[in-house]
């Protein structure tokens, strides 16, 4: 499955948070012929689990370059996954929940370019989807269409007419589509990490929204998930 990485080939800047969807986003980056270069937050998350997921994922995956940048923001709050808020488990609804970030996807999509920029990528890979996902508002395709427009008219690349793709390929998928497609892609489910509250052992506990939304989409689609839950 691995391409030929020279230096002729394009590179691909991959938002990876070590879940699995931007595991198999990258992976879809790959598999289209690009070179990887990662780009992961540690921005204080409760999960922090997931940046080690990231390190195994953007190994596994043979990215160039895997950077880690660290942005705290605790400092702002607003969400359980920032803040003292207890992480809900009662199952998703209708309503944007707790652990919603605070214009996270935002923040990170603008050092992603920042990063594509400064070593003369176009094309940016994240792996948020619309369809089987918490209902945060910096996951749905308007947003990922504007941002695009944003980032053209706000860098000197795209004011030079060298505009940025965001390519958001899990976008229309359910996350059942996504474990198949894991499991097309040759990848191993247990590289990834969803869960937003772990346990004091390391486990996933298995009932936050995240966790959730996972176990539903491996039981759909068929496919074994490797994860082991708490719960």
């Amino acid at each position: 499955m691995h391409k030929d990485s020279s230096e002729h080939q394009p590179i691909a800047l991959v938002l990876l948070s070590g879940g699995l969807d931007s595991m198999v986003s990258a992976a879809i980056a790959r598999e289209q012929g690009f070179r990887l270069h990662a780009l992961s937050i540690d921005y204080g998350q409760r999960h922090r689990r997931e940046l080690q997921a990231a390190r195994s994922i953007a190994k596994q995956l043979g990215a160039e370059r895997h950077i880690e940048l660290a942005l705290d923001l605790r400092a702002f709050g607003g969400s359980a996954l920032t803040d003292d808020i207890e992480v809900p488990k009662t199952g998703v609804d209708d309503t944007i929940p707790v652990t919603y970030v605070p214009a996270r996807n935002l923040v990170f999509l603008s050092l992603t370019v920042a990063a594509a920029e400064a070593v003369g990528s176009r094309d940016i890979f994240i792996g948020v989807n619309a369809l089987d996902y918490s209902g945060y508002p910096d996951c749905r395709p308007e947003f990922i269409a504007s941002f695009a427009e944003t980032a053209r008219l706000g860098t000197k690349a795209g004011v030079e007419g060298l505009p940025f793709q965001i390519h958001a390929p899990l976008q229309h998928m359910t996350k059942a589509d996504i474990a198949r497609e894991c499991d097309r892609l040759g990848l191993d489910p247990g590289w990834s990490w969803s869960c937003y509250d772990p346990t004091s052992e390391g486990m996933a506990c298995g009932m936050c929204d995240s966790c959730r939304l996972r176990k539903k989409g491996f039981a759909e689609s068929g496919v074994e998930d490797s994860t082991c839950y708490a719960a």
